[in-house]
């Protein structure tokens, strides 16, 4: 079979990034939260060059998430760091603002444009407006269902883009909420950081809980983007990745946000051994119970492991 389908992933720094490769990503999304929201880590423009330095050689490919909300006083400074890009050599910006694809259009159309608008991605008609207007892929909402999802391959020419294992955005707000909830019940915190450098980040285990549904825990934080909510559990789609694969699904995405990079590298190499087991005999391919086994043992025991939507009739 002539054409592959991609192993993409995050990463929180150059040495995940050179770890992940060796484990058999095929491309990297990565950015910083000046331009890029609920990023794995923050990489400067000096890194992100450094990043495509060491990947190119090696046939990966490196991606520049652009996908913030753009304001008006943000605008002046995007041909800019988009030149930067460019000049680094980086393969595509991911972005959702019209905004950003009409200043990589104008500047740089060598670039690719792949559109991702979370849960509004939903259907075909939707991804071919984007794709005459200059997109290369559509990043498909985390909601969709399988059927859907092929239903969607099957009627754009764009490169189609899924997640398939990590944890997903549910909730984001442009507002500081934690700190509006922390200043109104008076609780203490730092007076001398600025907004988004609380003690309300991602590393401080914050989450939140339904009267209904105590079990479950939904990561909650705040950085200078505001107020993000995450999934409860982490979509794993190993088990029937084969289907996305007979699909022609372009793009595979392993989201490491949140996770260690010894989680992330298993997970990797796990999907990585299953795409090329597929791709090596599709017509006899067996899932082997066994590649999950190492991802469960590090799993954390407060976050399932699911199929997210990929099997729910209703989704909305």
């Amino acid at each position: 079979m002539s054409k592959r389908t991609e192993l993409l992933c995050t990463a929180a720094s150059l040495d995940e990034l050179e770890r992940l490769i060796a484990a058999g990503a095929d491309a990297f999304v990565i950015g910083e939260t000046r331009y890029g929201m609920r990023l794995a880590g923050e990489f400067s423009e000096a890194q992100i060059a450094a990043a495509v330095a060491m990947a190119k050689p090696r046939g990966v490919r490196i991606y520049v998430s652009i996908n913030n909300l753009i304001e008006n006083e943000r605008l002046p400074e995007l041909p800019g760091y988009i030149d930067t890009l460019a000049a680094a050599g980086v393969d595509a910006i991911v972005f959702g603002d019209p905004a950003v694809l009409m200043t990589v259009r104008a500047s740089h159309p060598e670039l690719g444009l792949h559109w991702n608008a979370e849960m509004t991605s939903t259907n075909y008609a939707t991804a071919n407006f984007w794709g005459r207007r200059g997109a290369t892929r559509f990043v498909v909402a985390r909601e969709l269902n399988m059927d859907q999802i092929v239903e969607m391959k099957q009627h754009t020419e764009l490169q189609v883009e899924v997640q398939v294992h990590g944890m997903t955005n549910i909730y984001h707000s442009k507002r500081y909420l934690l700190q509006s909830y922390a200043d109104h019940n008076r609780t203490t915190k730092p007076a001398d950081l600025p907004p988004g450098q609380l003690v309300t980040g991602k590393d401080q285990g914050l989450f939140l809980m339904e009267a209904e549904r105590p079990e479950e825990r939904f990561p909650i934080f705040e950085d200078s983007n505001g107020t993000h909510v995450m999934s409860s559990d982490d979509i794993c789609m190993l088990e029937n990745l084969h289907e996305l694969l007979e699909a022609g699904i372009d793009s595979l995405k392993i989201d490491g946000f949140m996770k260690s990079t010894i989680y992330n590298e298993t997970v990797v190499r796990a999907y990585r051994q299953a795409i090329d087991a597929y791709y090596a005999d599709p017509a006899g391919y067996q899932f082997d119970e066994a590649a999950l086994e190492p991802i469960q043992a590090l799993q954390d025991p407060d976050r399932e492991l699911s199929f997210g939507f990929f099997y729910k009739e209703q989704v909305y």
